[in-house]
C-alpha cells in the first residue's frame, strides 16, 4: 500500500471490525483476547502502525492485562452543564469537543463523556488514572476508552441513555508511540485518583 491515507483508512476499518466482534461476543474473555491479538497484529505488520522503526524491530506484543469482568460497567449518563474544550492539532486544525454527560463509576469516580463537535461527531471518553506516568503503569497522558468515530465503541447499555464502558479495552493513543500524531489527552474531568489495573499498559521502554 503506497498511499498513507488509504493505509489509515484500512487501519480504522480493521479496528471497527474488531470492536463489532466485541459488541457481539458472549464470551468476553475470548473477545478480549481476540482484540489484544488483532491489535498486536496491526502494530506489528500494518503500514499505518504508530510504532517507530526502532520500536517495531523489537516489538513482541503490547502489554495488556488479563480480562477482569469487575471493570466492565453499564452506566446511565447524568446531565451536566454545557461546556467544551478545543484541541489544537498540527494537521487537523482546532478540534472542538462538547460535554454530553457524566458517567459515575462505583469505586472509581466520575468521568466526563464528550462529543466531537465537528464532522463525523462521535463519542469520546479518555481516562487518566493514578498509574499514569509511573514505571510499568499507564501512559502519562491517559488512555482512550471510547472514540466511536474511529470505531472504539462498546455500544449502548440496556437502560436508556446508557453506555457500556469496559476498561479492559482501555488503550494508548497513537501519540504514545509516535510524536507525529496529535492526540487529545484527558482533560481534568477525565482524571481519577484510583489505579485502573486493566487494559493496555505503557511498556518499560517508553
Amino acid at each position: 500500500m503506497t498511499f498513507p491515507a488509504l493505509a489509515v483508512a484500512d487501519w480504522r476499518r480493521r479496528v471497527q471490525a474488531s470492536y463489532a466482534a466485541v459488541r457481539e461476543a458472549t464470551d468476553l474473555f475470548a473477545a478480549h483476547d481476540r482484540w489484544r491479538r488483532e491489535r498486536d497484529e496491526l502494530f506489528a505488520s500494518h503500514p499505518a502502525t504508530p510504532l517507530l522503526p526502532d520500536d517495531l524491530r523489537d516489538f513482541t506484543g503490547l502489554p495488556v492485562r488479563p480480562y477482569d469482568p469487575d471493570w466492565r460497567f453499564e452506566l446511565e449518563l447524568t446531565a451536566a452543564d454545557a461546556r467544551g474544550f478545543e484541541f489544537e492539532t498540527g494537521t487537523d486544525g482546532v478540534v472542538p469537543f462538547e460535554l454530553i454527560g457524566i458517567a459515575d463509576l462505583p469505586g472509581v469516580g466520575t468521568l466526563d463523556v464528550w462529543r466531537l463537535a465537528s464532522y463525523g461527531g462521535g463519542i469520546f471518553l479518555p481516562v487518566k488514572d493514578a498509574l499514569a506516568g509511573r514505571p510499568g503503569g499507564t501512559y502519562g497522558g491517559g488512555r482512550y476508552l471510547l472514540d466511536t468515530v474511529k470505531g472504539a465503541d462498546f455500544g449502548a447499555g440496556a437502560a436508556p441513555d446508557s453506555l457500556v464502558l469496559d476498561f479492559n479495552f482501555a488503550y494508548n493513543p497513537s501519540c504514545a508511540y509516535d510524536p507525529m500524531w496529535a492526540c487529545p489527552l484527558a482533560p481534568p474531568g477525565n482524571v481519577v485518583q484510583v489505579d485502573i489495573p486493566v487494559g493496555e499498559r505503557y511498556g518499560a521502554k517508553h
